[in-house]
C-alpha cells in the first residue's frame, strides 16, 4: 500500500468511488497523502461520506456525480479536480463499470451489449481522454479490469467479459502510447466481497469459488486498494502495461 506521505502533493481521480473497491481505493490514496476527487453515479451517500472522512483526517477530497459514458461528464470531473488542486492530475483510478445483467448470447439484444460496452470500456476511454491534458510527468493510470477478461466470466457474462478483455488490451496499448511520461496498469480482481457479487452471484456459488482458492476465502476491497496504491506509487516505477491478478490463487496468468 501507499505509505503515509508517499503520495503527498499528488492529485488523484477515482471513478466509481462511492462504494466497495472504488471507495477503498479513494480512502487508501488519501491515506497516502493524495488529494482525491471521487466520482459516483448512484452512490452519492457513500462518496460524500468518504469525502467527510478524508477531510476529518486532515486530507483533501471532493465528490462529484456523473455518468462517465458521457464524455462531457468525464471532462467535467477532470476539470474539477485540476481546478481544485493546482491545475494538475497525477493519478487516475478507473473503477467505473458493471455487469448490468446476466444474459446469454442467445437472449442478448444489441442495447444490452452496447450498454455494457459503454459502461466498462467507453467510460475508460472517456476518462483517459479527459485526464490527459492535465496529467503530469510521472503520472499513473490504473484500471479495474477483471478476472473475467482472463477466463470469459461466469454464466451470462459474455458482454461483460468482452468489455473487460478490451480494457486489458487497452492497458497494454496505452502503456506503449503514453510512456515514458505516464504509466498504465490494470488490476484483475477475482472473487472480492462487494455488492457486485451480492447482486449477481448466488451465495452457494460464492462459497464454492472461495473454497476453490488456495486461500479458501474471498478477497476484500481493501486488499485491491493496497495493490492500487502500490501501482500508482514510485515504488512501482518500472511497472507498466501489466494486468495484475488478485484472486487468491483461483486462476493464474
Amino acid at each position: 500500500m501507499a505509505e503515509n506521505g508517499e503520495l503527498d502533493g499528488r492529485v488523484a481521480v477515482v471513478t466509481g468511488g462511492g462504494r466497495d473497491i472504488g471507495r477503498a481505493c479513494a480512502m487508501r490514496l488519501a491515506e497516502g497523502g493524495a488529494a482525491v476527487a471521487i466520482n459516483y453515479h448512484s452512490s452519492a451517500d457513500g462518496a460524500e461520506a468518504a469525502v467527510s472522512e478524508i477531510r476529518a483526517a486532515g486530507g483533501r477530497a471532493l465528490a462529484m456525480g456523473g455518468d462517465l459514458t458521457d464524455p462531457a461528464a468525464a471532462k467535467a470531473l477532470a476539470k474539477a479536480a485540476a481546478d481544485e488542486w493546482g491545475g494538475r492530475i497525477d493519478i487516475l483510478v478507473h473503477n467505473t463499470g458493471g455487469l448490468v445483467a446476466r444474459k446469454t448470447v442467445a437472449e442478448m439484444d444489441l442495447d444490452h451489449w452496447r450498454t455494457v460496452m459503454d459502461l466498462n470500456t467507453t467510460s475508460y476511454l472517456h476518462m483517459i481522454q479527459a485526464v490527459l491534458p492535465h496529467m503530469t510527468e510521472g503520472g499513473s493510470i490504473v484500471a479495474m479490469v477483471s478476472q473475467a477478461a482472463r477466463d470469459g466470466g461466469g454464466p451470462g457474462a459474455v458482454a461483460y467479459a468482452a468489455s473487460k478483455g478490451a480494457m486489458l488490451s487497452m492497458t497494454r496499448g496505452l502503456a506503449k502510447e503514453l510512456g515514458p511520461k505516464i504509466r498504465v496498469n490494470g488490476i484483475c480482481p477475482g472473487m472480492i466481497d462487494t455488492d457486485f457479487h451480492n447482486i449477481f452471484s448466488k451465495p452457494d456459488v460464492r462459497t464454492n469459488v472461495a473454497n476453490a482458492t488456495p486461500l479458501k476465502r474471498e478477497g476484500r476491497p481493501e486488499e485491491v486498494a493496497d495493490l492500487t496504491a502500490y501501482l500508482v506509487s514510485d515504488r512501482a516505477s518500472f511497472i507498466t502495461g501489466a494486468n495484475v491478478d488478485i484472486n487468491g490463487g483461483l486462476a493464474f496468468s
